[in-house]
């Protein structure tokens, strides 16, 4: 199984992080390693890909923690497993609660600051990132948690690149100039894993703190899952993020 991990965690023994690809799982070739329910896989098909993954990253199924995401900026504290409603970020200083995030094209975004012991997950599709979801993130990681900006280790992963994610003058003219650019037709390229790099950048978390993958969901069809490229036709991605108790995965 092909797991996604992030450079920036590795010096943090007791950290989990990892994101699935498509490769790994025992649904139809179309859905492969799907982690979602709700795009018309088989449920029992999906409850394997979801134990392989889990098993991968040496977490429990129940110790897991699900924004119920639509798109918005919402920001919930989740203090235990299970699902939240009407969010795309969760966080949490709890040991063993692992927050997972569903993607296929939007961008996940994963943070750890090793001063609290606190981590924080974002689903940033366009919407999202245009509502400044990761700057809402970080005010909450401050105000409840007392989280520096300046504390923080980000990793930035796998989504729509700037080389496919073609998008219309209405979203465009909702992004920063350098992260947008224009084509013939009225047509835009935008660089939505940029966008959210500058947001973390002017909320003050270091740059070389911060890890961009080069991943482009929508071009590597043999590798991950895409909304845009399958027309919807799609399973889902998962990136998970939180912390055992101690290194031994307790």
């Amino acid at each position: 199984m092909n797991i996604i991990r992030a450079n920036i965690f590795e010096e943090f023994p007791t950290l989990v992080f990892g994101m699935s690809t498509r490769n790994g799982g025992v649904s139809a070739h179309r859905f492969g390693l799907n982690l979602s329910m709700n795009v018309g896989d088989d449920p029992e098909h999906v409850r394997e890909n979801r134990s392989r993954f889990y098993a991968e990253l040496n977490i429990q199924a129940e110790h897991m923690a699900f924004p119920l995401q639509h798109h918005t900026a919402n920001v919930r504290i989740a203090d235990h497993p299970g699902t939240y409603e009407y969010c795309d970020a969760l966080i949490t200083t709890m040991p063993n609660v692992f927050l997972g995030i569903a993607v296929a094209d939007c961008v996940p975004i994963a943070m750890f600051d090793p001063v609290t012991n606190t981590i924080a997950a974002i689903h940033a599709g366009w919407r999202g990132t245009a509502s400044k979801i990761v700057k809402k993130t970080i005010a909450k990681l401050l105000v409840q948690c007392e989280s520096k900006p300046s504390d923080l280790r980000v990793f930035i992963g796998p989504s729509a690149g700037k080389c496919c994610y073609e998008v219309g003058s209405e979203v465009a003219r909702q992004f920063p100039a350098s992260v947008v650019e224009e084509q013939e037709g009225g047509k835009y390229l935008l660089d939505v894993k940029e966008a959210n790099r500058l947001q973390l950048v002017q909320c003050g978390v270091p740059e070389h703190q911060i890890e961009v993958s080069p991943e482009c969901t929508i071009s590597s069809a043999d590798m991950f899952h895409s909304f845009r490229r399958d027309k919807g036709d799609s399973g889902r991605m998962m990136a998970v993020i939180g912390r055992h108790r101690d290194p031994s995965g307790k």
